[in-house]
């Protein structure tokens, strides 16, 4: 059977998948979920079924940022982590792409209380455990102070993809005068806060989006998506899944364990710096994409975000 949307990927990716893991590669479906890149499934001769995913190249070190995910990849399964293993990672002039094993199970339709509580043990796996030098965590502090970084150059560990983000959220006031409010709060909250020291943990960064998450009969059996995990706290995870949680009211108990937490781990500073970056992120997407219509609704549940820490700090 052949993918219904072979047409998307180019012969060559496939050619470069089949050179770099030495056995034929067919297309067989496109799977639910994938939301960034889309993902198809593929049979490899000989082999077990695995996971295609190949993006566009974005920037000229798009393939090291893929091959740092590997190996991020690699060390977190060492130690328990629930991700696919990668089989292989590569690229062409025109996309980058890894190959990883396929889980079967179905990607989280929504969160709910259990597996909430599930990816919560799952984020304190990722404990101590940074690899590689892509610091999430200071990242979070220049989104939300909106402030340039102190150094700059080979010294300065930042992706042209968050370079761009922070020049899009710089401008995010003049969009209107509901969103230059809530940016101006955030931006005060966070004014006084110093940099961030270093922080040893493995961080995600979109651990909480329902479909990457995979579950079978209620159980988190993988987590997928880790292509823009690098170091900083565990705080950052558990941050994004409390701004998922306030999708449902029947989550609202369980967002009072992920904010008591967080404040353990960061403390109130540094938890403001996270939901400001998170809000601001939440932000950018609608607005970027021209949807107008999320944007109060993204608002409201910024303040509503904020109101609450400030309640517990």
């Amino acid at each position: 059977m052949c993918c219904a949307h072979s047409e998307e990927l180019p012969a060559e990716v496939l050619d470069d998948v089949a050179g770099v893991i030495g056995t034929e590669v067919t297309l067989l479906d496109r799977l639910t979920g994938g939301v960034n890149g889309g993902a198809v499934r593929v049979r490899l001769a000989g082999m077990p079924h695995a996971v295609l995913k190949a993006v566009p190249r974005a920037h000229s070190d798009h393939l090291d940022e893929t091959l740092r995910a590997q190996r991020i990849v690699e060390h977190m399964r060492g130690r328990g982590y629930p991700t696919p293993a990668w089989l292989g990672v590569g690229a062409t002039a025109t996309h980058v792409w890894h190959l990883m094993d396929f889980v079967d199970a179905a990607p989280a339709s929504a969160l709910t209380p259990s597996l909430v509580e599930q990816l919560m043990e799952i984020i304190e796996l990722q404990a101590g455990q940074a690899s590689e030098p892509y610091d999430h965590w200071s990242y979070a502090w220049r989104v939300a102070t909106g402030q340039e970084p102190a150094v700059a150059g080979p010294d300065f560990d930042e992706t042209p993809e968050q370079s761009r983000l922070r020049r899009s959220m710089a401008g995010l006031s003049g969009y209107s005068s509901l969103v230059s409010v809530l940016v101006e709060r955030l931006r005060l909250v966070c004014a006084d806060v110093a940099p961030p020291r270093e922080a040893p943990d493995m961080v995600h960064t979109d651990l909480s989006t329902p479909s990457n998450v995979l579950v079978r009969d209620g159980a988190v059996v993988a987590v997928v998506d880790i292509g823009n995990a690098g170091s900083g706290t565990r705080a950052t995870d558990l941050m994004t899944l409390a701004w998922y949680t306030f999708q449902d009211p029947l989550l609202d108990g369980v967002r009072t364990r992920l904010w008591t937490r967080i404040l353990d781990l960061v403390g109130g500073e540094g938890a403001a710096v996270l939901v400001a970056s998170q809000i601001l992120h939440m932000l950018e997407i609608p607005i970027r994409h021209g949807r107008g219509d999320a944007v109060p609704g993204v608002v409201e549940r910024g303040h509503r975000a904020l109101d609450e820490l400030n309640a517990l700090r």
